[in-house]
């Protein structure tokens, strides 16, 4: 059995795409099942976020894996495993490990060094157990995992920033208005971004209002944050008070209509859309607001595809100047953790090819025993017992040393490959698929599988 992790992301699919994958709870728990159903999977971990869409999986065969993920996928953004190749991305044992220390530790986010990605890891692992999706394999790499995102940012400066997608989209809108301090402020979705939309604008002295299509939900986050609860039917309204408007609700289609935001614009009083500009804030995947709110007069938009597009073309969030020191300090930690776990690993790997061996030994000890007393049946029980004592020590202390040492060359790199060699050696059978760590789905699916050896794919 081994680690498989393929997804899509910020990093490799345009917001558009990663929109087609969103998935709310129910859909979290079908794939989910849907995963463990298939052919290829055993245990499975979906993380949906609103800059991802990742599978981590524990698979028996690499290929088989790969094609059942990605079908899984496919079936959920309605697309072909085809349409999808250029934009998923398959990580496989070491590196999908590394791959999901470095998603744990704020790393891969589109704002570096964020934390609330390890928050929903730790809820993406939770569901994963209510729904009996994970097991022996993946529970000691998930709470690793969590683990890691921990010491990344306690023992490195990694979030020295404070950075959100909240607080970037927050920053680019007082880039636009200046201070949010005494502003009124709109927060339609009181989920956990919602919660800390609402939460990061009390900090920064704004007068929030919160506004859900569940009003206990609106009421319990406005009174957390010393705001006031809006029904949604006072949208328009709610809208033509505010300065800003956050949107992070779990809709799957649109909630904010280009007509709502013209009538309220429309709306304001002692002063032109112009004079008084709106800013929108559109955290959702897919998005709450209607993308052609942009072009209104007085209106600017801040949404997922707008940070996406910074990140793209500065190479990193500007808004997130995360130290070099401190990134190269949180990738060491995350080597060095990738490391442990994988000697742990295959430590495991190789106790099966252990036990066999002792076991297939103890089974031909016991046959010859038992083949010396039809041969020498006038042996005595004194002598015989000796005699049984004596083979079981010699076949101990043959198998001693090589047993001692795959346990201890098992912790090196490739050092399951000692495993393979006494399985061969003593007939135990192999049953191995040779794989790259890291390749892209289009290499996945197509490459002859001869070729897909460590360092043979990029």
């Amino acid at each position: 059995m081994s680690l498989l992790a393929v997804g899509v992301s910020h990093q490799t699919a345009p917001v558009a795409l990663l929109e087609q994958f969103a998935m709310g709870a129910d859909d979290t728990v079908k794939a989910l099942h849907e995963l463990v159903g298939s052919d290829h999977v055993s245990e499975a971990i979906v993380l949906a976020t609103c800059n991802r869409v990742e599978v981590f999986a524990e698979v028996d065969r690499f290929h088989g894996g790969v094609t059942d993920v990605s079908r899984v996928l496919a079936r959920q953004a309605g697309a072909t495993v085809e349409e999808l190749s250029p934009y998923v991305t398959v990580h496989y044992e070491d590196q999908a490990v590394a791959h999901l220390f470095t998603v744990a530790a704020g790393l891969d986010s589109m704002v570096v060094g964020e934390t609330q990605v390890l928050g929903q890891l730790r809820n993406a692992y939770a569901l994963a157990r209510e729904q009996d999706t994970v097991g022996r394999a993946m529970h000691p790499v998930a709470q690793r995992a969590l683990r890691v995102g921990k010491r990344v940012h306690s023992e490195t400066g990694i979030d020295k920033a404070g950075a959100s997608l909240v607080s970037v989209s927050l920053d680019r809108a007082e880039e636009r208005i200046g201070s949010l301090a005494g502003r009124p402020v709109l927060v339609v979705g009181a989920g956990s971004m919602g919660a800390l939309a609402a939460t990061t604008l009390a900090r920064r002295g704004a007068a929030v209002t919160v506004s859900s299509r569940t009003p206990a939900h609106a009421e319990r986050l406005a009174t957390s944050v010393e705001g006031r609860a809006a029904d949604l039917a006072d949208l328009p309204a709610e809208i033509a008070a505010a300065d800003v408007l956050v949107t992070c609700t779990g809709a799957r289609g649109i909630v904010i209509g280009t007509e709502v935001v013209a009538g309220a614009m429309q709306s304001r009083i002692g002063a032109a859309p112009p004079d008084r500009p709106l800013v929108v804030i559109d955290l959702a995947l897919p998005r709450d607001v209607d993308p052609s709110v942009a072009a209104l007069p007085g209106v600017h938009v801040v949404d997922l595809a707008l940070l996406q597009g910074e990140r793209t073309a500065e190479g990193a969030s500007a808004a997130s100047p995360v130290a070099a020191d401190d990134v190269a300090a949180a990738h060491a930690l995350i080597e060095a953790e990738t490391a442990l776990l994988r000697a742990e690993r295959q430590a495991a790997a190789v106790a099966p090819t252990v036990s066999a061996l002792r076991s297939q030994a103890a089974e031909v000890v016991d046959a010859e025993l038992l083949r010396l007393s039809t041969r020498l049946p006038d042996l005595d029980a004194r002598a015989r017992a000796e005699v049984a004592r004596t083979v079981r020590r010699v076949v101990d202390k043959l198998l001693h040393e090589p047993t001692v040492r795959v346990k201890e060359l098992a912790s090196a790199p490739g050092g399951v490959d000692y495993a393979d060699a006494l399985r061969a050696l003593f007939g135990l059978g192999i049953d191995a698929e040779v794989i790259p760590e890291r390749t892209n789905l289009a290499e996945a699916v197509t490459v002859d599988p001869d070729e897909l050896r460590p360092g043979g794919a990029s």
